[in-house]
């Protein structure tokens, strides 16, 4: 026998935005020879690459040995790796992902808002240089987690890695991917998140809620969120970076009760989140490659940065 499993199953979908999807005597190859219905699920999402899966019911499920036929539900030496690289296209576009930092704005409410000033202006300057030459020196006083920001494991754990210690190579140039939500979805899980390959790529978590950016509704409870099983579904799948264009990666809800599940998975496995981007919408599902670099400040855990997508590169 060849030591490898399949399982055959009937399966009836329901999708989030409407309509279903039965199968009966479906086969499909497995890990082994073990498998839970809720992992079975998420193999049968990303084999068929279905979007916007709600619920996925198995029922009549039977494990046989036979040999693997091949899909995108398994990885390595038990089926084909995926994972291609971003596609190309003529030319090269910048997209910009982040809020515009102005001063006053509010970010997250009832925290303190930046102030803009000078430190130098550039007529003070003038005593300073030769007649004709002027300079200003701009001023901020504003907390870390303002505008569009990046998470790192500091924020989270006191001996996690802070914005001086987090590699470039998990904050720039990285592959992306986009996880387009439908609208009305508040949470985001391991089963939304089957059909895509992410691993060492950048997921954005595609909401449409930053629409609301500034203005308290962005604060509601129905906020979109990423489940923490769907987190422990991307730092499993090998994700490099997570974020969002909602007003948190984690359910800010009173039902929450100040759980951060999210947080903490992704943190923990040395994953950086951004939080608060914007323009998901200009982006195609992949072929783009994601930056979100902040400046290397020991001691700090958050930042803000100049979220961008290259397109065609």
């Amino acid at each position: 026998m060849s030591g490898q499993w399949r399982a055959q199953f009937d399966a009836e979908v329901t999708f989030a935005n409407g309509g279903g999807l039965r199968t009966d005597g479906f086969r499909l190859d497995i890990p082994g020879r073990e498998i839970g219905d809720d992992e079975l699920a998420a193999l049968f999402v990303r084999h068929l690459g279905l979007l916007m899966v709600a619920e996925v019911r198995i029922s009549d499920k039977t494990v046989v040995q036979e040999p693997h036929k091949g899909g995108r539900g398994l990885t390595g030496p038990d089926g084909p790796a995926s994972a291609a690289g971003p596609g190309g296209g003529d030319g090269r576009r910048l997209v910009e992902l982040s809020h515009v930092v102005t001063d006053g704005m509010t970010t997250l409410p009832g925290w303190p808002a930046p102030r803009i000033s000078e430190w130098l202006t550039r007529e003070a300057s003038r005593a300073n240089y030769a007649p004709g030459t002027e300079f200003q020196v701009g001023r901020i006083d504003m907390i870390a987690n303002t505008g569009t920001y990046l998470d790192t494991p500091a924020h989270r754990f006191a001996e996690g890695a802070d914005l001086a210690g987090t590699p470039l190579d998990r904050l720039a140039d990285l592959p992306g991917t986009v996880v387009r939500v439908p609208a009305g979805t508040r949470a985001i899980d391991r089963l939304m998140l089957a059909p895509y390959d992410v691993a060492g790529r950048a997921v954005l978590l595609h909401t449409g809620w930053d629409a609301h950016f500034g203005t308290d509704r962005y604060a509601a409870p129905e906020a979109p969120h990423l489940t923490g099983d769907g987190a422990r579904a991307l730092v499993e799948a090998g994700a490099a970076l997570v974020g969002i264009d909602s007003i948190n990666i984690d359910d800010m809800s009173p039902a929450a009760a100040g759980e951060r599940p999210a947080h903490s998975t992704l943190l923990a496995a040395g994953v950086p989140i951004v939080e608060h981007l914007t323009g998901l919408d200009a982006l195609p599902p992949e072929g783009f490659r994601f930056t979100a670099a902040p400046p290397m400040v020991a001691g700090m855990g958050t930042f803000p940065v100049r979220a961008f997508a290259v397109l065609g590169a």
